[in-house]
């Protein structure tokens, strides 16, 4: 009796142990399982995707990174400087595991949207790319081939990834919110800080001196002053055509303040080229007409002096240049010198003529890409550019009262960068990216109108 105790006791036990080791070891193989795949669990999730977008987006005036393989004597020339490593790179590359792994997780076609993809975009790229097979400095070409990648991973990456009216207005939210911190340093630094004034890594913020005049140009932390009222010029554009769209108070008032901040901040910069593109954007309201005339009386005599009084020579420099481009041309129609290789290769062109002229790379952006890719590499840039404006006036004319405007604002903002393009080298990464960031948007926007568009004649029949 006493042993069949034991055993009845015994039996149970051994049962209930032997049930639950293989539950431990399932417990123990589910949890390793969940901490492999918990990284891409949290790269997949929606905020955080939204949270990599917005460093992205917010990088572009902030322009938080450094250059690796830096190359002083070349940046002095007008050549990207080095390799571009920033916030956007890491950033970037969490997007697209993320999309990755969203598009593996999906079981069925169908749950699979095509692709949007800018052919004139891929070839521009693919041209690029190859004119380092006849670069004579291949490294100067590998810096300019790696930020036109990255920048096109910008496009493709909006243009597929924005799907919903809300995910166009957080990417317009952000814009604007960039561009209102970009204005408000710039207008603090316009009182605050010399020309002398330097700060470095990982942010930079630049004041030049406008000649003898004792003035400043501010580029505060985009860029060089240029850069920064090409910047100014396609936001304040963008943000005109937000008063025209059906939307709340809220993005209204942010795109006013822009405006009026912003408009300040690109008069501090003192870009010639960035006022004459404002001359060509959107009509706007009479109420933002009388804030640029309070705005520039108070300094009509600095506009004036910058527009129509002695600018040392800035404007007559840049006819040799364009005559360097044209000898580059002719040598070099195919393939071009190579991307990145203007400044390289314009000694062997400078013959003594140009022995007292300013040697920079030529400040035409059409010129640059037709010297450097050839005939090939400007006609696939301008198909890109030409391609997006279409794209962008189909969706104005489709009507949506929220989209449309927006849509206007972004094919004004793009016409009057592509005359900008005409007086300056459009070579900086926040350019690029910001250019390609709109682009994207503009396709991403025309997709939802068009989708939105055909179910109209659904839900009225039913």
């Amino acid at each position: 009796m006493q042993a069949r105790a034991v055993n009845a006791i015994s039996g149970p036990s051994q049962t209930a142990g032997a049930a639950t080791y293989p539950r431990l070891r399932s417990v123990g193989a589910d949890s390793l399982v969940v901490a492999i795949l918990s990284p891409f669990l949290a790269v997949t999730s929606r905020s955080l995707q939204r949270f990599l977008l917005a460093i992205v987006i917010l990088d572009i005036p902030i322009q938080f990174g450094t250059y690796l393989f830096y190359r002083p004597l070349d940046a002095a020339r007008g050549a990207l400087k080095g390799l571009s490593v920033s916030a956007t790179t890491f950033a970037l590359a969490a997007l697209y595991t993320s999309w990755v792994v969203r598009a593996l997780a999906r079981r069925t076609p169908r749950d699979r949207s095509s692709l949007q993809i800018n052919l004139p975009l891929v070839a521009y790229l693919a041209i690029t790319a190859l004119s380092v097979l006849v670069a004579g400095d291949q490294t100067l070409s590998l810096f300019e081939v790696y930020l036109l990648l990255e920048a096109c991973l910008i496009y493709f990456y909006v243009a597929n990834n924005v799907r919903t009216r809300q995910d166009v207005m957080f990417v317009v939210s952000l814009l604007l919110g960039g561009c209102l911190f970009e204005s408000l340093v710039i207008t603090v630094m316009k009182f605050t800080v010399t020309a002398s004034t330097t700060w470095d890594y990982p942010i930079h913020i630049i004041a030049e001196g406008l000649g003898d005049s004792g003035r400043m140009r501010i580029g505060g932390t985009i860029g060089v002053p240029n850069v920064a009222g090409a910047y100014l010029s396609v936001m304040l554009a963008f943000a005109a055509g937000i008063l025209f769209a059906d939307l709340g108070k809220t993005y209204k008032w942010l795109a006013s303040a822009v405006l009026g901040l912003g408009g300040v901040a690109l008069i501090f910069t003192f870009s010639r080229g960035a006022w004459r593109q404002r001359g060509i954007s959107l009509k706007r309201p009479i109420a933002i007409l009388a804030v640029i005339t309070l705005l520039y009386l108070p300094l009509h005599g600095v506009i004036s002096e910058r527009l129509f009084g002695n600018d040392q020579g800035s404007a007559e420099a840049r006819i040799p240049l364009n005559k360097l481009a044209f000898r580059m041309i002719a040598d070099n129609p195919v393939l071009g010198v190579g991307a990145n290789n203007f400044t390289s290769a314009m000694d062997q062109y400078a013959t003594s003529e140009f022995r007292h002229e300013w040697l920079w790379a030529v400040h035409n952006k059409y010129l640059l890409i037709l010297a450097e890719t050839g005939i090939g590499g400007l006609l696939a840039y301008l198909a890109f550019l030409l391609s997006t404006l279409r794209k962008g006036w189909r969706c104005w004319k489709l009507g949506d009262s929220v989209l449309s405007p927006l849509a206007l604002g972004l094919v004004a903002a793009i016409a009057g960068n592509m005359v900008h393009q005409g007086v300056d080298l459009f070579r900086d990464r926040p350019l690029q990216q910001l250019l390609l960031l709109v682009a994207g948007l503009l396709s991403a926007m025309y997709k939802i109108c068009a989708v939105d568009q055909r179910r109209i004649p659904l839900s009225t029949t039913v």
